[in-house]
């Protein structure tokens, strides 16, 4: 089929990758640019997945206040190369993971780091949970499965969705900034501050001021 121009250059805008790349996706997919756009993703899982193994040693910390100095977030994001470090996409890109951080309160970077014990600790309330609701038993277990699964994307910082596109979780927004920028991309580490954190406060205070500064985050 014919691939008008005009289309190929909004999806190269909006992925990133090469002009043929996004014709031929184009192509494959029937010319629907939604469509497109999963397809050069899927394509670059597979390369992402080749640049995973390399050493990535540069990068950046980045520190990101919010909330009138409520809440704070030191971050650490790698890169291959110190040219890729200092260029404006990949300080947008460690900025944009700071901001999420600061918002949706991740534990973990990765599912990987959370203890054998926490997990197994979170199932048995999950299935008393679930028992307690009144479900039968033969599906107890299945239910509990897919509630941890929501408690991974809830704590760990990869699974979350994206503040800025829900439609992504940052491992993806990584895996497309890994394919773009050609060096493999690796959050290392992470640490959030909250003002009074660990300080009993009235609850309703300490509600309102979350909820504030959470929204602002997401402005």
């Amino acid at each position: 089929m014919s691939v008008p121009a005009s289309l190929v250059k909004e999806l190269r805008e909006r992925t990133g990758a090469g002009m043929m790349d996004c014709k031929r996706a184009l192509t494959e997919t029937g010319g629907v640019l939604e469509k497109a756009a999963d397809y050069l993703r899927e394509k670059g899982l597979a390369a992402a997945a080749k640049k995973a193994s390399r050493v990535a040693a540069e990068g950046l910390v980045e520190a990101y206040i919010h909330g009138a100095g409520k809440i704070g977030v030191l971050v650490e994001v790698n890169c291959e190369t110190d040219f890729v470090a200092k260029t404006d996409e990949f300080k947008a890109l460690v900025r944009d993971i700071a901001m999420q951080i600061a918002a949706s309160k991740p534990e973990y970077v990765r599912r990987e780091e959370v203890s054998a014990g926490l997990v197994e600790k979170e199932k048995t309330i999950l299935r008393a949970q679930a028992l307690n609701e009144g479900k039968p038993l033969k599906i107890v277990d299945k239910m509990v499965e897919g509630r941890i699964e929501k408690y991974y994307k809830e704590i760990c910082l990869l699974e979350q969705p994206f503040i800025k596109d829900q439609d992504l979780t940052i491992q993806q927004l990584l895996t497309e900034k890994i394919s773009k920028i050609g060096e493999n991309i690796s959050i290392r580490r992470f640490v959030r501050y909250e003002l009074g954190e660990g300080i009993q406060k009235k609850q309703s205070d300490l509600a309102a001021e979350v909820e504030e500064a959470t929204r602002n985050v997401c402005k």
